[in-house]
């Protein structure tokens, strides 16, 4: 593992640094945020989605966008939209054996709504249970055929008895809205980094709070910064959400070099890493290589048409350069879609961790340019330019010499300053810093 520190010289310049962005206390700051968004109900569309957001707009200016009802976007119709008060089963005595004010996670999420009086046999058909974890409320939904039911521990349904029961669910699907939230951090050039994260699962801190949480931190910290890229924030319902927004934004995606859908960030895993459906896109090789030299329990996995909302921007008609950053992948671990995923699961040292990764992963992303060696005729004459003396004092100078001269024997306009790392064997910061000291000597000109 090698240290993947950049130049406090950059901080002059607003970069994206871990000194920039100061990390002290983000752990916490992370998990407090997602603390304060757990007991909310959410959902595709609805008031949870709404009050959510308001919430990230305390922390950053976010862009709440409503999208009506019977919008067709692509092949999809914008749903109606769910919202939901109350919901119990209450037996002949007035006992409420399963109570919505005591979790979200209890409804069949987009359940229609219901109030009337049956059987426990007629009961069973709607109850949704986990055998394996007595003790755990599965998270299910049913939004795009109407139906209504109840998720509760499989110990609550053995006790259940030969009973009539009240059942009601004060919902509402009617025409609305789907909501979503945007933020953009303009940096200097037009090319993009996506950031996306999905915003509509109810009670569960690793699937999805906690990349909600990073996200709006990542953006609030980027906001004060001017970065070379521009970087876009999307918090919104999986599938149907960056289905929506693709199609409403169609022309935006042409300035979307580099993506990552943000989940799963809180567990005690190690990170993995999805890449996009190039394969070999410039964001697939920056995080293959931050993973590999800053970790030794990650792991970086192919593409697959399944998973998160990277499926869509990976869609065969746009193709986007879009990859999934995570720690354990959905449905690897048994918290996954339970009530179990919650706030004594995730903790603020993974959280730390993963902001921190992704700061690093973001500065080596900023930090790969391509330049053009403006003396490629010959080795130039570095000591006259007192590049020797730089690399005499420097920290490790065997690689700071041998950096400076990988980077001007290749850069012909043709390889990016990641080419070099990945043909020399050289860290990515020496390779950093020497392009760095040439470019101030006029030797380098940047290309892009």
């Amino acid at each position: 593992m090698v240290d993947e520190s950049f130049s406090v010289t950059d901080k002059a310049n607003g970069k994206i640094t871990a000194e920039n962005l100061d990390l002290l206390g983000i752990g916490e700051k992370v998990y407090d945020l997602i603390q304060s968004l757990y007991p909310i109900c959410r959902s595709i569309t609805g008031d949870g989605v709404r009050k959510t957001l308001h919430i990230l707009r305390q922390y950053i200016p976010l862009d709440i966008h409503e999208v009506p009802t019977g919008t067709q976007v692509f092949d999809w119709t914008v749903p109606r939209e769910w919202n939901i008060r109350e919901a119990y089963i209450e037996d002949s005595t007035g006992n409420k054996v399963v109570d919505f004010s005591r979790s979200s996670l209890h409804v069949l999420n987009y359940s229609v709504p219901i109030h009337q009086r049956i059987t426990l046999e007629e009961l069973k058909g709607h109850l949704f249970t986990l055998p394996d974890h007595p003790d755990w409320i599965p998270y299910r939904t049913s939004y795009y055929k109407e139906d209504w039911g109840f998720c509760l521990s499989h110990r609550q349904y053995l006790a259940l008895q030969d009973d009539t029961y009240e059942v009601c669910i004060d919902s509402s699907l009617e025409p609305g809205y789907l909501t979503y939230g945007e933020f953009y951090v303009a940096g200097e050039r037009p090319d993009e980094v996506l950031i996306s994260c999905h915003i509509c699962h109810p009670s569960l801190c690793n699937d999805n709070l906690s990349g909600i949480a990073i996200a709006a931190l990542l953006a609030q910290k980027l906001s004060q910064l001017t970065p070379h890229y521009s970087y876009r924030f999307l918090f919104i319902p999986g599938t149907i959400g960056s289905i929506t927004w693709l199609a409403l934004n169609e022309a935006k995606t042409d300035n979307i070099k580099h993506g990552l859908v943000l989940t799963c960030l809180g567990d005690r895993g190690g990170f993995t890493y999805k890449r996009s459906r190039q394969g070999d896109a410039a964001i697939d090789r920056v995080v293959t290589y931050a993973l590999d030299t800053m970790t030794d329990d990650a792991r970086v996995i192919d593409f697959s048409p399944y998973g998160y909302d990277e499926r869509q921007y990976c869609s065969p008609g746009f193709n986007l350069p879009v990859g999934c950053f995570m720690r354990s992948p959905n449905g690897t671990f048994p918290e996954y879609h339970t009530s179990a995923d919650n706030l004594d699961f995730v903790r603020p040292e993974q959280l730390r961790e993963s902001f921190s990764r992704l700061v690093q992963i973001f500065q080596i992303l900023e930090g790969n340019r391509t330049y053009l060696n403006l003396s490629p005729m010959g080795e130039p004459q570095l000591g006259k330019r007192g590049l020797y003396r730089t690399m005499g004092g420097h920290q490790h100078s065997e690689n700071y010499q041998m950096a400076m001269l990988w980077v001007l024997n290749l850069s012909d306009g043709h390889h990016s300053l990641l080419d070099i790392v990945e043909r020399s064997g050289i860290p990515f910061p020496a390779i950093h810093q020497a392009t760095l000291a040439l470019s101030n000597s006029g030797l380098l000109r940047e290309l892009c």
